[in-house]
């Protein structure tokens, strides 16, 4: 496994014992906060996260600095990483998914999809 994935899957074992079911404290974690709002809390801060990702990539096309896109690219992951958990997916899933993908053409993948 490369050191990326471990990564990953830490974090997402983190995330896991944040849940409430596994002993999370909405007063002491953010995350098992995030869980005890629910999903549609979790969907929200993901829209924002994307949002500012959008707006950190246009502030970085006029100023040549990507550092914030970076930042809020991590952010964008991270509360990625909280939904995956939410519906009790993991990080190997999309992983799999992407390597599925591989070699075959957006297009093409996207076609298949609306069938």
């Amino acid at each position: 496994m490369s050191t990326q994935v471990q990564v990953l899957e830490r974090l997402a074992e983190i995330i896991e014992s944040r849940k409430l079911a596994n002993g999370g404290d909405p007063d002491k974690s953010y995350v098992a906060r995030l869980f005890s709002k629910g999903d549609d809390a979790i969907l929200k801060k993901i829209g924002e996260e994307a949002t500012e990702t959008v707006m950190a990539a246009k502030d970085a096309r006029v100023s040549g600095d990507a550092s914030k896109v970076l930042y809020e690219c991590a952010d964008l992951w991270f509360h990625s990483l909280v939904m995956l958990a939410q519906y009790d997916l993991r990080p190997q899933q999309v992983l799999d998914e992407l390597a599925r993908r591989e070699g075959i053409s957006g297009i093409e993948e996207k076609a298949a999809r609306q069938e």
